[in-house]
């Protein structure tokens, strides 16, 4: 079966819950600056209907999924809540690499706060995967709802990264997150869990590690070490700049444990942070504004 994900309006797509192969594709309508989007059957027809896809590979009895629409089905409001629907969440994580490969288009996400704390802002930069040219700058703003608790970064910012997101002109091939993948107590960070809301291939870059324990990289770039939590690997300790304290590289949906590691060195220019997270993390924290691309 299927679900319509829309992003505010901006681009969406019907997708299998189960293995996430695309139904509908997106195209652009009408020409608006701020464009919207109107959905078209796939090209060879393979699921005539938008409304119900059963899916080849999974026809068992399905678990209410996260949508961009809606990021936390059935949550209470509780912090025992948000825990539970983690976990439950967890389990519609896929890390095999489902992603275009080499990707065409990248976006860096991360979230810095205003007003003392009580509005979220949350950045956006699509690059070009090859060149690393900035094509797409983009802030949203949401009041606060959530104060910090630990591990439940998600049900604090996501919200204002879906805003965000669906400013982009169209879906990028590969989301990367200020945060973690799947280096999470219950194996949902941020970048887990805006991948199985939205189907997106995402990676989580993190500036510290949360969970979990790993021996020290090597000091040169690109030594790493694997970080496990409970006896699994749920990520690396990456090298990305000699001299410099590792990055925490995890996988968060449609992404490899080894292809996580491989994309963030692919980003990797001069710098600590990979190009995408380290320039959001400048709009976020509005040390660079929102300009047109040259």
């Amino acid at each position: 079966m299927a679900q319509q994900d829309e992003l505010a309006g901006h681009w969406a797509f019907l997708r299998c819950f189960d293995c996430g192969t695309p139904i509908l594709a997106a195209t652009p309508a009408g020409g608006r600056t701020r464009p919207r989007f109107s959905l078209q059957p796939c090209a060879d027809g393979a699921h005539p209907s938008p409304r119900l896809h059963r899916c080849d590979r999974h026809t068992g009895a399905m678990v209410e999924a996260a949508t961009a629409s809606n990021p936390f089905p059935g949550w209470d409001g509780s912090i025992a809540g948000a825990r539970a629907l983690q976990a439950q969440l967890a389990a519609r994580v896929r890390l095999d690499d489902d992603f275009h490969d080499p990707p065409r288009t990248v976006v860096g996400l991360d979230v810095g706060f205003e007003d003392g704390g009580h509005t979220v802002r949350a950045a956006a930069v699509l690059l070009d995967a090859t060149s690393l040219q900035t094509l797409e700058m983009h802030v949203a703003r949401r009041p606060t709802q959530m104060p910090y608790v630990p591990g439940l970064l998600s049900f604090r910012e996501l919200p204002a990264l879906l805003d965000v997101l669906s400013m982009l002109s169209a879906p990028p091939d590969l989301a990367m997150v200020d945060g973690q993948g799947i280096a999470h107590p219950r194996r949902l960070g941020i970048a887990a869990h805006l991948g199985v809301a939205t189907g997106l291939p995402t990676i989580g870059v993190a500036k510290k590690r949360l969970a979990g324990h790993y021996e020290e990289p090597g000091p040169q770039r690109g030594d790493r070490s694997r970080l496990v939590h409970r006896g699994d690997t749920v990520g690396y300790a990456l090298r990305s700049k000699p001299r410099c304290n590792p990055l925490i590289v995890s996988p968060g949906h449609r992404v490899s444990l080894d292809s996580a590691v491989v994309l963030v060195m692919h980003f990797l220019d001069g710098y600590r942070l990979p190009a995408p997270t380290r320039r959001a993390d400048r709009l976020a924290s509005r040390r660079d504004a929102p300009r047109a691309p040259a």
